[in-house]
């Protein structure tokens, strides 16, 4: 019997992750064939990598904030390390032989490794602390990430590389030299190296190891730490260590996130509002918004977000005026019992007509 309730539930496990799989390529169809027929603004098309990276840090997110359980508000740090990364190694191998797509995959991977060895550091001290705590422990991290970036300089010449926090005029540098990181000015001359493809691509990858976590027997020790960690600890599960994984791999992930958008720009500096706690919020109310714990609904409600300010341009000053009373009532719709229950009611009228009619 219990096998048979365990199938049930891994069918409705599976069906579910097809349905979000689904979502994400019928709308990569949807804006190329619109792309394709001229019908897409170039500020639509604009947005269509913005919707890969934010849907990765929303997905991300929600695996340290819903899955997890733990509040973080520096996650837009992690974006940085990402952006940083591809930008240097974009710099440095911009006059060498390899073509524009293997600097952009090997950008990935390092960045994935990079972000993900620092989310290991910031998660030894931090994943000791509860609530309000680690939120403001993420926040400084991600501040101090933000300004560290936009203070360094780093140039290369035949001597190597040489780092400086005062400005190029405290190096020695040859004739022949390189700017990479330019203080506040950030990262200049970059190339566009990056696709909707791509992005759709490194989508789904993100989907397929968030979801495949969840579903997996970590994923479920993880789910138990956060509804009660003494019980958890009491069965024999390593707390420690299955808290700093999931940390880790949301960390790695907007990493990933982060070369995405440092491929779509020409400029990388790091006082853009992408980097600091401004962004780190927006995406946690992503998360919120969609359903703490919920990955479907973080990418439905990346998506809206995100095209509501572009598709409000027309009414001008009362534009973002519209968007918080749609973020109120996508709050209320999603969060107050009496909404729930109604939106439950009206599943199951719909549910038990469709039962109706094939009985018919």
């Amino acid at each position: 019997m219990s096998k048979f309730v365990d199938s049930i539930k891994s069918n409705k496990k599976l069906q579910s992750n097809l349905i979000t799989f689904g979502m994400v390529i019928i709308l990569y169809v949807i804006c190329q064939s619109l792309a394709a027929a001229g019908i897409l603004s170039n500020s639509m098309k604009g947005l269509l990598i913005q919707f890969c990276y934010y849907i990765i840090m929303a997905v991300s997110l929600n695996l340290t904030v819903g899955i997890l359980g733990e509040l973080s508000l520096g996650h837009a740090g992690f974006m940085c390390i990402g952006a940083y990364t591809y930008g240097i190694f974009a710099k440095v191998l911009s006059s060498g032989n390899l073509s524009r797509t293997a600097i952009l995959l090997i950008s990935l991977v390092l960045a994935a490794i990079i972000a993900a060895f620092f989310g290991f550091l910031i998660g030894i001290p931090v994943l000791r602390l509860k609530g309000d705590y680690l939120a403001i422990v993420t926040l400084a991290f991600g501040e101090i990430i933000k300004n560290v970036t936009g203070s360094l300089y780093i140039a290369k010449d035949s001597h190597g590389l040489h780092f400086s926090l005062n400005g190029t005029s405290d190096m020695v540098l040859d004739a022949d030299n390189l700017v990479i990181i330019d203080g506040p000015k950030g990262i200049t001359g970059l190339t566009s190296g990056v696709s909707f493809t791509l992005g759709t691509i490194l989508v789904i990858i993100t989907l397929i190891v968030v979801l495949n976590l969840i579903n997996s027997r970590t994923g479920r020790a993880v789910m138990a730490i956060r509804d009660n960690r003494i019980a958890a600890e009491a069965t024999g599960i390593n707390v420690t260590k299955y808290k700093m994984l999931a940390f880790t791999i949301s960390a790695s992930l907007a990493g990933v996130a982060g070369v995405l958008y440092a491929g779509s720009l020409s400029t990388l500096t790091s006082t853009s509002k992408n980097f600091g706690y401004n962004m780190s919020i927006m995406i946690l109310v992503y998360v919120v918004l969609g359903g703490i714990g919920s990955i479907r609904g973080s990418v439905i409600a990346t998506v809206i977000l995100v095209l509501l300010p572009e598709k409000l341009r027309f009414v001008n000053s009362y534009r973002m005026l519209i968007y918080a009373i749609v973020l109120i009532a996508m709050m209320i719709l999603n969060w107050s019992p009496s909404a729930r229950a109604w939106r439950e009611k009206m599943i199951n009228k719909i549910k038990s007509g469709k039962k109706v009619k094939e009985a018919k």
